[in-house]
């Protein structure tokens, strides 16, 4: 599939810094599906934040400045031993889509939610793909939309 031409577009991406390996192999993942739209390095900003539970506090400031196209959150929540992976992994896609629909902007969901580092791993560009160019495309897709609405 070819990629849809977006040159003109303002894309904002919110990494999270927690699983820094993983999460950089998102962000070359979208940065580089983003250059394949013709999204330049001057239509595209990379914030960071701390971890995955920040991602909607990040994307909700940058929706509010009304300077992008559209935000793609990038993150891996890994399951641990304890409950703290359901509330983060819950909170963070609540948080996402919360912000999308009370700004009607594009907000696109790169977060992994996995078991395993392995699984992670997998999705972060490994034999499963890479879920930040398939969350980048999304945004992109959906800014698209958005400007013939």
């Amino acid at each position: 599939m070819r990629s849809p031409s977006a040159r003109g577009l303002r894309i904002a991406i919110v990494a999270s810094r927690f699983h820094a390996e993983l999460t950089e192999d998102l962000l070359r993942g979208a940065r580089e599906l983003l250059t394949e739209c013709g999204v330049g390095s001057r239509g595209t900003k990379v914030f960071r934040c701390p971890g995955s539970f920040e991602l909607p506090q990040v994307a909700e400031r940058l929706a509010r400045s009304k300077r992008w196209d559209a935000i793609v959150c990038l993150g891996v929540v890994i399951r641990g031993e304890t409950p703290h992976f359901e509330y983060v992994a819950a909170e963070a896609a609540r948080g996402i889509q919360d912000v999308a629909l009370r700004w009607g902007l594009p907000v696109a969901f790169g977060v992994l939610t996995t078991d395993t580092e392995r699984q992670a791993r997998a999705r972060a560009g490994g034999r499963l793909g890479n879920k930040g160019r398939s969350a980048a495309l999304a945004a992109v897709e959906m800014a698209l939309l958005f400007k013939k609405i």
